[in-house]
């Protein structure tokens, strides 16, 4: 099966975003609303799912599997981004409406992956 350029570019960014909460586990630390127990540990396991989710992509026989892995990880995903909306300190810095923008940003994210379904 042949698959598009999109869908390796796709992984890739996964994959290289899983690397990061590994490489500034700080910044992913920071915006893990409170609520939520023992955020090292969900850095952790959200880094080591967006590298085996990104990694699964390049492979015909698991990557339907692998994309909607995608969408249920971007959907748990919108927390942080409403906590970054409601907390200053996990907002970086960023005006209000940079963070809102990332909300329909995270759809077209959401829409991407699903094509691969």
């Amino acid at each position: 099966m042949y698959f598009s350029w999109h869908l390796y570019l796709m992984a890739l960014l996964y994959i290289l975003a899983g690397i990061n909460h590994f490489r500034n586990p700080r910044m992913y630390i920071k915006i893990i609303p409170d609520y939520l127990p023992n955020p090292k540990l969900i850095n952790i396991l959200s880094g080591l799912a967006e590298i085996i989710l990104g990694i699964l992509l390049c492979f015909p026989n698991v990557s339907k599997f692998a994309a909607g892995g995608i969408i249920v990880m971007l959907a748990l995903f919108y927390m942080t981004h409403f906590y970054m909306i409601q907390n200053e300190k996990a907002s970086f810095g960023l005006p209000k409406w940079v963070l809102y923008l990332r909300l329909p940003l995270q759809i077209g994210l959401i829409l991407w992956a699903y094509q691969y379904t």
